[in-house]
């Protein structure tokens, strides 16, 4: 059985992942935004910006992708926590259960992408603990 020297989640590294991620979290918002002229719409473009730009920084700067990549995982961590908690807000609403399904359906996107990418870091992070070997090829390349 051939060892991986890196991590990938639904086929990707995670740092094509984290850059990708930040990329979609952009293109939504701006999309809600165009579709809707909200401002509040482009909320999940404001959490894309600092993951596309630690995929970014971690690809640059290979000796310090573990600090860009808990950056990155954080403001993923924000988007499930914020996304879950504007679900439960949107469905307790005088208007009906998810009366605006733009909004329902931009929560609902960053809790779930919030959830995957999130899990996805953390087993990178339990991978990397158990194979300090492939951090270290990592880190030197």
């Amino acid at each position: 059985m051939e060892s991986q020297n890196e991590f990938k989640a639904l086929g990707m590294t995670m740092t094509t992942m984290t850059i990708g991620y930040g990329l979609l979290l952009i293109g939504w918002g701006a999309a809600l935004f165009l579709i809707s002229g909200q401002p509040t719409a482009a909320i999940p473009g404001v959490f894309g910006v600092p993951i596309l730009i630690a995929g970014i920084l971690s690809k640059a700067i290979p000796t310090k992708r573990k600090v860009w990549m808990h950056i990155a995982v954080l403001f993923g961590l924000l988007c499930l926590i914020g996304g879950g908690a504007m679900i439960g807000k949107a469905a307790g609403t005088e208007d009906g259960l998810f009366a605006n399904q733009r909004k329902a359906a931009s929560f609902i996107m960053m809790a779930s992408t919030g959830l995957i990418y999130t899990v996805c870091c953390v087993r990178s992070f339990i991978w990397a603990r158990k194979n300090p070997a492939a951090n270290a090829d990592a880190a030197s390349a």
